[in-house]
């Protein structure tokens, strides 16, 4: 019986164990295509723990790890979670620059996930921790290496930085000025017609705020439906906002 048990072990494919750097990677690319559903992200997080215990140091996996706790953090409500998740998501990223120093997505996550942990200790606290220049020269190096990675997420990121910014450094001239770039090049991209919405609102300029959360609103979503889903629902009570600016 004993014998039996130990010859059915060794022929059970061993699932926990990938094969490969490049398919730990390919399947985080395959579930980031359906990230806002739980079990998807459940199954990200079971193939980032065994790629990484795997390939500890592997560019490809760590940057796409940093990614999927950005989305996290990003869309977390509970500030300690997205504090853990964006800590989490920035360590690996800065593991991703260890391993790769020109590595273009590394350096971008390690600026977005500072930038979702800034929003959770808050923006006066980061920039106390100095956190505004690491930031900064992430995201620049990001954008000189790619400006249109991401549909141009360095630049979106940076019209956002402006915005995020508390008086006097906040400057909306150039927060609309990058967005506007970014809608420009590729107007799908709802995140920044979202955040150039609310730079024109903050600006008052209701407006042009409606003209651009109607392009949120009205959006398809088929160029990314997890992305799309998300900023929709953050686009509802911006556009209440303005409409009350309005009347």
């Amino acid at each position: 019986m004993r014998l039996l048990l130990l010859s059915l072990l060794v022929a059970l494919p061993a699932f926990a164990q990938p094969a490969s750097a490049a398919e730990v990677a390919s399947k985080l690319d395959e579930l980031w295509k359906t990230r806002d559903d739980a079990a998807t992200l459940k199954a990200a997080d079971e193939a980032i723990s065994e790629g990484l215990k795997a390939f500890p140091d592997d560019y490809e996996v760590l940057w796409r790890a940093a990614r999927q706790r950005w989305w996290v953090a990003d869309g977390a409500t509970d500030t300690k979670l997205m504090r853990q998740m964006a800590k989490e998501g920035w360590t690996f990223a800065e593991r991703g620059v260890k391993a790769k120093a020109d590595g273009m997505q590394a350096h971008y996550y390690v600026a977005l996930n500072i930038g979702a942990y800034s929003q959770a200790v808050g923006i006066l606290k980061a920039l106390g921790e100095g956190l505004e220049g690491k930031f900064n020269d992430e995201l620049e190096k990001a954008r000189k290496a790619d400006a249109a990675y991401d549909r141009y997420g360095p630049v979106n990121a940076k019209g956002r930085y402006y915005w995020e910014l508390p008086w006097p450094k906040r400057d909306l001239g150039k927060s609309r000025a990058e967005l506007a770039l970014v809608t420009s090049k590729q107007p799908e991209h709802l995140r920044a017609w979202l955040y150039l919405a609310e730079t024109e609102l903050k600006d008052g300029n209701a407006k042009e705020a409606k003209a651009a959360i109607d392009k949120v609103l009205g959006g398809a979503d088929a160029y990314d439906p997890p992305e799309a889903r998300r900023v929709k629902r953050w686009a509802k009570p911006v556009a209440e906002a303005i409409e009350k600016e309005l009347k």
